[in-house]
């Protein structure tokens, strides 16, 4: 080979180098609001409303949903979805109560019910789901979070799906209470994760237990 063609083959490789390097650095990964909110952004009003802002809890739907005492565009209740978790869904409805599902329910019940909640959002994660529900970190009184209290102590999993402000930490806040076997982590067979976590588990995306 000529050594201009070893240059330009060179050449080639460090551009591609580069390259990776800054797609990982996530300057083209896709838009979290994006695939979080319906019609792709986030309520331009909800930081001025929500951001900072103490309010009633009023009722605790499962582990990772809960109701604020104060008027939405949705009713007369503010419904959130605590960021950066996945509780076991209780079922309402027709779906399936999952594994701890109870359990995780009156954790968050204990800790949260008739509470003042103080509500901080995450640009990372956009300000609502694709349900129309806040998307939110609820601080609690006496200064812990809610969000990493359920996974501290094992009644939920540390949500690998979306980008947030605290992906790593609440990924080790998993960890440790897996480690620990504390809550679900005691008993809880692969099969009885959530679909999404254990797909990720078979493609290698996530810690296996």
């Amino acid at each position: 080979m000529s050594r201009r063609k070893r240059a330009v083959l060179i050449g080639l490789s460090l551009i591609g180098t580069a390259l990776l390097v800054w797609l990982d650095r996530g300057f083209v990964a896709p838009r979290w609001p994006d695939l979080l909110t319906p019609g792709g952004q986030a309520n331009a009003n909800d930081p001025a409303r929500y951001d900072g802002r103490s309010f009633p809890v009023v009722r605790v739907v499962d582990g990772d949903t809960l109701h604020l005492g104060v008027a939405d565009s949705t009713g007369n209740v503010t419904k959130v979805r605590l960021v950066g978790i996945d509780a076991p869904e209780m079922g309402w409805g027709n779906g399936q109560r999952m594994y701890f599902a109870e359990e995780a329910t009156a954790f968050a019940t204990q800790l949260a019910l008739g509470k003042q909640a103080t509500v901080y959002l995450d640009p990372q994660a956009g300000s609502r789901d694709r349900y129309e529900r806040l998307l939110a970190y609820i601080q609690l009184p006496d200064g812990r979070f809610l969000n990493e209290e359920l996974l501290s102590e094992g009644f939920a999993y540390a949500d690998l799906r979306f980008k947030h402000g605290y992906f790593q930490k609440y990924r080790q806040l998993e960890a440790g209470a897996r480690s620990l076997k504390k809550g679900l982590w005691a008993h809880v067979k692969p099969e009885q994760t959530p679909l999404w976590r254990q797909k990720k588990l078979a493609d290698g995306d996530a810690r296996s237990e």
